[in-house]
Formats: C-alpha cells, structure tokens, sequence
C-alpha cells in the first residue's frame, strides 16, 4: 500500500518552477509514495478570530494533512524567504494551537530557484519554522536546485537528465524515510 503525500507548492504563479518540480517528484515517486501535489490557491488568510468556527477551505486543508503519511515542502525563495502563501498555509495547518495538522508527519523539503542559490535561505528558514509543529525533517540528502528553468521545457516536462537524477535520488530517500517513520 502506498504512503500518501501531501507536496506542498509554496507558489501561485501558473507556471512556478515549484509546480514543475512538484510534479516531477510525483513522476519520479516509486510505487511505495504517492504525491499529492497542492497548490495554495483557495487557502484564506489566517486570523485567529475565526478560530473557533474555521472557515471550509482552512478545515478541508487540515484534514488533507491529517489524513497524510507525510508532507513535502517545494518552496522557490522571495526575497530571501519563503512566500507569504506558504507561511499562512503553515499558520492555517499548525492550528489550534497544540493540534499541528503537520505534528508527528515526515517532512521533507525541496527548494528551488532560477537563480545561482537554489533558494537555500528559504529552505532554511523552514528549517527553522517547523520544529515543534512538525515531525521530523530528513536531513539527507538536502536538495536547492538552482537555475531550475532551464531543467524544463515549454510543456513543463522535466527536460535535464542531472536534474531528473537529483529528484529520482531525492524522493527515493524521502520515500524510505515516509515508510521508516509509518511504521
């Protein structure tokens, strides 16, 4: 039986490199993980006033993580963090307090950037971000790709065969470390 993901694409952009790398893993996953790509689109903003009667979109975002074996961060870097999507929809996940939708799952992360950096400064401050409302991070093999626009063609197919193994090397580990913490 496969372990179900939620990939979490910390872009809105159509065509976000995020997206496209999101898709990839899920391609590139063995029969053992299944992703769940998801975009952030319909997720309102936090405030805690709603936080006894949550609005649907907030409530049906939870219960897609609780339901999950594991989450995957795919985040891009705006300027020099994550994007202001992606921490609502943490701050929206991680809520109430005490009750983390994300608690206990395996998380894994993945960055991106067209630029040199491979949002590095991003991955890291999810680092930061999620202990505490989490469950453990893999720590190996980290992954930043860099100047990943030129990895995909107009269609949005992974087209760099180093890339493809980075990813295929990637979410093999990750795979392993969803099924070693669902046991």
């Amino acid at each position: 039986m496969a372990h179900h993901v939620v990939a979490i694409v910390g872009s809105l952009r159509k065509e976000s490199f995020s997206l496209k790398v999101a898709n990839a893993l899920a391609e590139l996953a063995p029969a053992a993980l299944k992703l769940d790509v998801t975009t952030l689109h319909g997720i309102s903003f936090f405030n805690q006033d709603l936080e006894a009667t949550p609005p649907p979109d907030w409530v049906a975002f939870r219960e897609k993580l609780q339901k999950s074996n594991g989450v995957l961060f795919v985040t891009p870097e705006y300027n020099r963090s994550i994007s202001g999507v992606l921490k609502n929809a943490i701050d929206v996940g991680s809520r109430p307090y005490g009750k983390s939708s994300f608690l206990g799952k395996p998380t894994g992360i993945v960055s991106n950037s067209p630029g040199a950096l491979g949002a590095v400064i991003a991955a890291k401050h999810l680092q930061n971000i999620l202990p505490g409302i989490s469950g453990l991070i893999m720590g190996q093999p980290e992954i930043y790709l860099n100047a990943i626009g030129a990895a995909f063609d107009d269609k949005g197919q992974l087209t760099s065969e180093p890339v493809q193994k980075v990813l295929q090397q990637y979410i093999d580990a990750f795979a392993a470390f969803v099924e070693k913490h669902n046991k």
